[in-house]
């Protein structure tokens, strides 16, 4: 199992601020949920890590 591994799996992905100053991705899967919490640093990174990856997928496709 990895990242180019295929799923039928449908999630719903949602990204804010909580009342604690963080930022939460909600990842939400059938009876799952999984909030994960982040300082605004880290997710700042994660957002440059999400753009770098749109860059190369679209560097992929051409």
């Amino acid at each position: 199992m990895g990242i180019n591994t295929e799923r039928d799996i449908e999630a719903n992905l949602q990204i804010g601020p909580t009342d604690q100053g963080m930022v939460r991705f909600f990842i939400a899967a059938g009876d799952m949920e999984i909030p994960m919490d982040f300082d605004p640093d880290e997710a700042r990174e994660i957002a440059e890590e999400m753009m770098a990856a749109a860059a190369a997928a679209d560097a992929i496709r051409g």
